[in-house]
């Protein structure tokens, strides 16, 4: 009995599955660190504060200002056109005498880069101001008087929400 054996020639590496599914795995890896490098670079995420304390009392005064609105009755009505933004300002005290110049701050609560904030003069109560025109999305909207005694806070969602009223009193 006579057996032939025969040989077969194994193929190269670069046809076999396996040596491609293990080269994988660490070039998946390489490519999600360059997509991760890239978004780290083009967005800046901003600073940390390391000031923990001073920015914990700044947020205190800032309750104590939103509070101040409130004993003072307080309470905005806002218009927003496409370039306009129409303050109407008023009191439930009779007592309280109404600012000529008002702060206004219009921020995009993602891009700071879209904010404005301008000091707008009035009378009785009445302050319009020309803006640049907002986007579609979600906006805060700011109200402080001049020496920064009071201040009131509104949102609202551009442009389906156009009557902002703002009332620190919570009714």
């Amino acid at each position: 009995m006579s057996f032939s054996v025969t040989q077969k020639k194994a193929a190269p590496w670069y046809r076999q599955g396996w040596p491609w599914f293990l080269i994988a795995i660490p070039a998946t890896a390489i490519v999600a660190g360059v997509i991760t490098l890239i978004l780290a670079i083009r967005s800046w995420d901003g600073l940390v504060v390391d000031d923990y304390y001073r920015e914990g009392k700044a947020f205190v005064q800032t309750i104590e200002r939103t509070e101040r609105a409130k004993q003072l009755g307080l309470s905005a009505q806002l218009n927003v056109s496409t370039d306009r933004v129409l303050i109407v300002l008023s009191s439930s005290v009779p007592s309280v005498t109404l600012p000529g110049t008002v702060r206004l701050t219009v921020s995009h609560p993602t891009k700071g880069g879209l904010d404005q904030e301008m000091v707008v003069t009035g009378r009785d109560g009445v302050f319009e101001v020309k803006i640049s025109p907002l986007a579609t999305g979600r906006w805060l909207f700011q109200i402080e008087d001049e020496p920064r005694a009071w201040r009131m806070n509104g949102a609202a969602y551009l442009p389906t929400e156009t009557e902002i009223r703002i009332n620190p009193t919570g009714s």
